[in-house]
């Protein structure tokens, strides 16, 4: 991925529904050009998908956490499975450094949301966590 590439992820993260031509004035590149590189993107799986977060989302989950989580052993893909099984769980992701795991949770309230940091602790193989409330949302990418 060049530059160029860098800077069309970072146009369509800011607006992904902006124009060919926009994205074109704003890349300095034409238009063609920005839709074979998108294509290009896509079909090499760099781009896997364009979402859209909707108001109702954020409502249906007004207790919004992000977790980070450090595991013992070999018992990742366990973890994973039991924290897909949790309704209040909307993303699991793998990383490098301190955690092995983030996992993003929402809930009614922070009642719901102890119960559901609690169960995950005890998991077997969980050896430490670290949660943040997500306060206010500036900025989406999709």
């Amino acid at each position: 991925m060049d530059s160029i590439d860098q800077q069309l992820i970072a146009a369509l993260r800011h607006d992904a529904r902006a124009s060919l031509s926009a994205l074109s004035t704003q890349v300095g590149v034409s238009r063609t050009t920005v839709r074979a590189r998108i294509e290009r993107m896509q079909n090499r799986g760099d781009i896997i998908g364009f979402s859209v977060v909707l108001r109702g989302d954020v409502a249906d989950d007004p207790v919004r956490t992000v977790m980070m989580i450090g595991i013992e052993g070999r018992g990742t893909d366990r973890i994973v499975r039991q924290l897909n099984g949790l309704s209040q769980v909307r993303a699991v992701h793998s990383t490098n450094g301190r955690w092995d795991l983030i996992v993003e949770i929402g809930t009614s309230t922070l009642e719901q949301l102890d119960e559901v940091l609690k169960a995950i602790r005890r998991f077997e193989g969980v050896a430490t966590s670290e949660t943040s409330l997500l306060l206010a949302t500036k900025k989406t990418s999709g």
